[in-house]
C-alpha cells in the first residue's frame, strides 16, 4: 500500500532543528509490526500514523521503534504541522484522538499549541538510583525525582547546574534497576528527564535532556510530553514562579528546540499543561508499506 508522508522538524522554525518525526497519512490501519519497522527504518525516535476518527477530528497513533505509546509531544506538533501543510486542517483548532485521550491543538500565528491532559503525580524515586542511571553523583540532583505523566510517564529530575546536565550519561544496568524499583513496564518507561533551571540561550528558562535506551537513538532532541510533565513538577514543587515559561532542549545535539509552556489551573494541581512550538516540514513524499493483513 502507498501512503503519503511528511517529515517534520518539530519545536523548530527551521530545517534540522528540534526533533524530527515522520507523519504517515492514513497509516493508522497498519499493523504494529509495520509501524515499528518503519520507525526503525527512519532512525527517528517516533513516528505517527493518522486515520479517521468517529469521536474526534483525526485519530493519531504514536510509535517508537519498540512499541506503540499512548501519546508524545513532538509528534503531535509534527502531525498538526503536516496536516496544515497539506490543507487537511482548515480551522485553527483540531481535536486528536490519542491513546491518552483527546488532545486539543490550536494554531495561532504559526505556533502550534497542544493542551496535554492534567498531570498525574506518581511515586518519588530514590535519588541514588536516579543518579546512578545517569552516571552522576547524587549531590548533582536537586530535591527528589518523581514520576510524572501528562500522557506518558517520565522520572522528572532537576539538576543543580548545566555542567551536570552536560556530563550525564545513561547507564543501562542502573536504569534497569531504577525501572524495577519504580514498577516500570520496561527500561524505556522510566528514563530520567533531566532539567536545569536556566536556559540554553538567553531566551530560555529551562534546559533539558532525555537520554534513551536502545533500540531508540541515544538522545531525544526535544521531548514535548516530558516537557509538560517537567513543567507540572516545577510548578507543584515551587520551582517555577511564572505560569508561563520557555523550555529549551537539543542544543547540545546541534538541533536546538524551543517550546512555550503554559499552566492551566493552580500550580499545585494544574488541570492541563499547554505546550506550544513550531513545525518545519522538511520532506514530503510517498512510502510503500505492507498492509494490515
Amino acid at each position: 500500500m502507498r501512503y503519503d508522508f511528511d517529515w517534520v522538524d518539530a519545536f523548530s522554525a527551521r530545517a534540522f532543528g528540534g526533533n524530527g518525526c515522520a507523519v504517515v497519512h492514513g497509516g493508522a490501519e497498519l499493523s504494529d509490526e509495520t509501524c515499528m519497522a518503519y520507525v526503525r527504518e527512519t532512525s527517528l525516535v517516533e513516528c505517527t500514523f493518522t486515520g479517521p476518527s468517529e469521536v474526534a477530528d483525526v485519530r493519531v497513533r504514536y510509535f517508537l521503534a519498540s512499541r506503540e505509546i499512548p501519546f508524545a509531544g513532538h509528534p503531535t506538533i509534527a502531525t498538526v504541522a503536516a496536516l496544515r501543510d497539506r490543507g487537511l486542517m482548515t480551522e485553527d483548532t483540531i481535536t486528536l484522538e490519542t491513546g491518552a485521550g483527546f488532545v486539543r491543538v490550536t494554531v495561532v500565528d504559526g505556533l502550534i499549541e497542544m493542551t496535554q491532559v492534567a498531570p498525574e503525580f506518581g511515586a518519588f524515586a530514590d535519588p541514588e538510583l536516579v543518579a546512578a542511571a545517569v552516571s552522576l553523583p547524587v549531590d548533582a540532583i536537586v530535591g527528589q525525582p518523581q514520576r510524572v505523566s501528562t500522557g506518558l510517564p517520565f522520572c522528572i529530575t532537576v539538576l543543580r547546574d548545566r555542567a551536570s546536565l552536560e556530563a550525564a550519561q545513561l547507564d543501562i544496568p542502573a536504569l534497569t534497576r531504577l525501572g524495577e524499583a519504580m514498577g516500570a513496564e520496561g527500561i524505556d518507561m522510566m528514563e530520567p528527564f533531566l532539567v536545569t533551571l536556566d536556559g540554553a540561550t538567553a531566551e530560555g528558562d529551562t534546559f533539558s535532556r532525555l537520554l534513551m535506551a536502545p533500540p531508540s537513538p541515544p538522545e531525544d532532541p526535544f521531548t514535548g510530553s516530558a516537557t509538560g510533565a517537567m513543567a507540572a513538577y516545577l510548578w507543584r514543587h515551587g520551582l517555577m514562579a511564572s505560569d508561563q515559561f520557555i523550555a529549551e532542549q537539543g542544543h547540545g545535539l546541534g538541533r536546538p528546540g524551543q517550546a512555550v509552556v503554559t499552566r492551566v489551573g493552580p500550580a499545585e494541581a494544574p488541570s492541563g499543561i499547554r505546550v506550544a512550538g513550531r513545525g518545519y516540514v522538511l520532506m514530503r513524499g510517498t512510502v510503500d508499506l505492507p498492509d494490515a493483513s
